[in-house]
């Protein structure tokens, strides 16, 4: 359903904090023009914990916008409020969206039958593909592969988003939920591993900048040229390994910048990185040959 690189683009913000409409549709566009699979607004890399309502709603019309049919726009919905998450869903049906991605209710610690009953909820409220977010590291929940299988089942659940970094648990998933279920791995520097495991793609923090090489070394994996595609990927690594240096997305906010692409401005609580952190994240831009 959902493949290749997808870009969880970064929300530019204007010199007076607020949502930089015009950088962010340019942004979505060049990413689109360069192959990636699809896009994703208002996930944690468009800092979503601190849009407002009114912002989230108008980032994911700003990516239907830009997309314009060519690509799947999978809309950040989630919530540790099921009400939330189902109200944010609604919205992003209406505003064209292809699939929601919905993060495991964090702060709350649901049980895996809290995890079930949450997203069974969204399920049977709204009629659009549910891409199942699990990243333990962020919700300090973890959706079992077994509490997983089951919501395969239900209608709308269509796929993961597997940012536990087990590159083991990938193909135990494939196995237990239903055919046609798409795995899709948060972990930008897992993605050719996870692919040969069976993953589908990648939602990719690194595609922001970097959305060319990610296209091509997903299509040659396809084609079965593994040695070009590991050559793009040890490219890739050190940048993968810089933009998580300090807290996302501030780091990939600064590399956005470097292309001229949006300023490099993120919301409090979250800081700008520092200055030993910019020189590491502009090192490892070079080295892919992006600047």
């Amino acid at each position: 359903m959902f493949k290749g690189p997808i870009p969880a683009l970064v929300t530019p913000f204007t010199p007076e904090g607020g949502v930089d409409k015009k950088a962010f549709l340019e942004l979505a566009a060049w990413t689109i023009g360069q192959g990636v699979g699809g896009i994703v607004p208002c996930g944690t890399t468009g800092e979503s914990p601190t849009l407002s309502h009114d912002e989230h709603h108008l980032v994911v019309e700003l990516a239907v916008e830009a997309a314009k049919g060519k690509v799947p726009v999978i809309a950040g919905a989630g919530s540790n409020s099921t009400a939330e998450a189902i109200e944010l869903t609604r919205h992003a049906k209406k505003a064209g969206a292809d699939a929601v991605l919905i993060v495991t209710p964090y702060y709350n610690k649901p049980t895996q039958e809290g995890l079930y009953l949450h997203y069974k909820a969204i399920n049977d409220a709204v009629e659009i593909p549910v891409i199942i977010y699990n990243i333990p590291g962020r919700c300090v929940i973890d959706m079992s592969v077994e509490t997983m299988a089951r919501l395969s089942l239900l209608p709308n659940i269509a796929g993961v988003k597997d940012a536990t970094n087990d590159l083991g648990r990938v193909l135990k998933t494939k196995r237990a939920c239903k055919d046609g279920f798409c795995l899709l791995t948060g972990e930008d520097g897992t993605q050719l591993p996870f692919l040969a495991q069976g993953g589908g793609g990648c939602i990719s923090v690194t595609a922001n900048v970097a959305p060319k090489l990610l296209s091509d070394m997903h299509a040659a994996f396809a084609k079965g040229d593994i040695v070009s595609a590991m050559s793009i990927n040890e490219r890739l690594m050190p940048l993968h390994e810089a933009l998580f240096i300090e807290t996302n997305p501030a780091p990939i906010k600064y590399a956005v910048s470097l292309l001229g692409k949006g300023r490099p401005d993120v919301r409090l609580p979250l800081a700008p990185i520092s200055e030993g952190a910019k020189e590491k994240v502009k090192a490892a831009m070079a080295h892919a040959g992006l600047i």
